[in-house]
């Protein structure tokens, strides 16, 4: 962590603040000398008004409360992950992995978190191991929602104990929130579930456990990310939107806990 954080005095070293918001694209340098001295930028949740102030890549600076990528080294790629797949760089069992879809970039991305090979949907992908120790932990809560296909016809009691809650074998579980989109084909139920529980293979769980097994399972939501019109199988980089809103999320925990590591071990394996 920055002497900033520490000590609230200004780096001795690193970049000028100006020079690091033009190179994350935040804005021209000429701009970025604007915003500071509108009070709209801060450093380390300190408002700055001088623009020669010098900040670190592992500086939180933020500009109308939104975070900005310093370290232009990171990369942050959403996939729609594919059934059959298994969230693994390298399966022991020899089935299709996420090296198919990392192969193509110069860095060594891995994921974050875990989707059950069964899932398909929403799975980050990166080389931030901080951010991936934020997103992926189930102490830091990040919500994800999810469709389902399932048996039989849902009713609004089944949807009520879903969100007021149950015992499950390892516990009590609620969503944050449940909501039926309709009838399937077969006498099936389209129902989207979002919640922030981390506990293995939990929204199949709580979806049997109220009599509708899962048939199909998606992940529609990864904290503020949307899946959107993404195709099944391809990847694209976070748009400049979606990064900050994901350090904003993630750069206060991992400051306040001193970072994860660079590994993307922590599992995140809830609704597979």
């Amino acid at each position: 962590m920055s002497d900033v954080s520490t000590f609230g005095e200004p780096n001795p070293e690193g970049e000028r603040l100006q020079k690091v918001m033009a190179a994350s694209g935040v804005a021209s340098r000429r701009v970025s000398e604007d915003l500071i001295a509108q009070g709209r930028v801060t450093v380390n949740g300190e408002i700055v008004e001088e623009p020669g102030r010098r900040v670190l890549p592992t500086d939180l600076i933020t500009v109308d409360g939104t975070a900005i990528q310093t370290d232009t080294s990171k990369r942050y790629v959403m996939l729609n992950k594919p059934v059959g797949v298994v969230s693994s760089m390298a399966d022991e069992g020899g089935r299709p992995d996420l090296t198919e879809f990392t192969r193509d970039y110069e860095e060594r991305l891995f994921n974050v978190g875990r989707l059950d090979a069964n899932t398909s949907g929403l799975l980050v992908l990166t080389n931030d191991g901080d951010l991936a120790h934020v997103l992926a932990h189930p102490s830091f809560g990040v919500s994800k929602t999810y469709i389902a296909k399932v048996t039989g016809s849902v009713s609004a009691q089944t949807i009520a104990k879903l969100t007021k809650g149950f015992d499950l074998e390892d516990g009590f579980i609620v969503a944050d929130k449940a909501r039926m989109l309709g009838a399937a084909s077969g006498g099936a139920s389209m129902v989207e579930i979002t919640l922030h529980s981390g506990r293995n293979h939990i929204v199949r769980r709580m979806l049997d456990a109220v009599g509708h097994p899962v048939v199909e399972l998606v992940r529609r939501q990864f904290g503020p990310l949307h899946l959107g019109s993404l195709a099944v199988g391809r990847t694209r980089d976070l748009t400049k939107v979606e990064l900050g809103q994901i350090l904003t999320l993630s750069r206060p925990h991992e400051q306040a806990s001193g970072g994860g590591d660079d590994t993307g071990e922590e599992e995140d394996v809830e609704g597979d």
